[in-house]
C-alpha cells in the first residue's frame, strides 16, 4: 500500500538509499554487502571552488562483513567511493575492521557507538551497521527454519517484532507450540 498523497506540493531534494546484499560462501561463511548513497537534487557550490551536480553523489560508501553461523563478524572491510572530503573522510576506513569479533545479535548497536561514535568513526559507514542485525537473521532464516524443524526448538525470530509476539494472533496461527496467551505471559513478569 502506498503512502497517501502529500497534503502540499513539493519538489525532491535530497535522496538517501541504502543497499544490502547477503552472500552465501562456499567457505560456509557469510557475507553481507552494505552500500550509502546520498544525492542532491540540484548543483550546489563545493567549498575551494567549483559545484557538485544534481544527482552526483554526495557519499557513497560500501561496508562488507564476514560472518559465521552465529552471527560473530569474523572480517570486515569499508570503502569510500565519494565523500565531501575525500581522503579525510575515508581515512577512517580501516578501523571499520575492529568489526570483527562483535556479534550481531549480542548487543552489537550499543557495541558499535561505543567503538565508531562521533569523532571515532564515520556517521555514514557507521549508519550502515545498523541494518545488518536483521539482514542476517533474513539471510539465515532459511537455515535457521531448516535447522529448528523438527527438532522442537523454539524458532529464533519470536519476539522479535510486535507481529511475532509469543501472546499474538500470528504465534497462535503459525507456531502454537510457543504461543502464551497474554493473560499468562503477564503472569509471568
Amino acid at each position: 500500500m502506498p503512502l497517501s498523497d502529500p497534503a502540499s506540493p513539493r519538489r525532491p531534494v535530497h535522496t538517501r538509499s541504502i543497499r544490502v546484499e547477503s552472500y552465501a560462501r562456499d567457505d560456509g561463511l557469510w557475507d553481507l554487502e552494505a552500500e550509502l548513497v546520498d544525492t542532491k537534487a540540484y548543483d550546489f557550490p563545493i567549498r575551494g571552488g567549483g559545484h557538485h551536480p544534481a544527482g552526483a553523489p554526495v557519499h557513497h560508501m560500501r561496508l562488507r562483513v564476514t560472518i559465521d553461523d552465529r552471527f560473530n563478524i569474523t572480517a570486515s572491510e569499508a570503502v569510500y567511493e565519494a565523500a565531501p572530503y575525500g581522503e579525510f573522510c575515508s581515512a577512517i576506513a580501516p578501523e571499520y575492521g575492529r568489526l570483527a569479533g562483535l556479534n550481531l545479535l549480542n548487543q552489537f548497536r550499543r557495541h558499535v557507538r561505543e567503538r565508531f561514535g562521533r569523532t571515532a568513526g564515520c556517521t555514514h559507514v557507521t549508519e550502515l551497521t545498523n541494518v545488518l542485525p536483521t539482514v542476517a537473521i533474513q539471510t539465515m532464516a532459511g537455515r535457521q527454519a531448516q535447522t529448528q524443524s523438527g527438532h522442537g526448538e523454539r524458532p529464533f525470530q519470536l519476539d522479535g517484532c510486535h507481529a511475532l509476539r509469543v501472546d499474538g494472533p500470528v504465534v497462535r496461527a503459525h507456531y502454537s507450540p510457543w504461543y502464551v496467551p497474554a493473560e499468562a505471559s503477564a503472569n509471568e513478569s
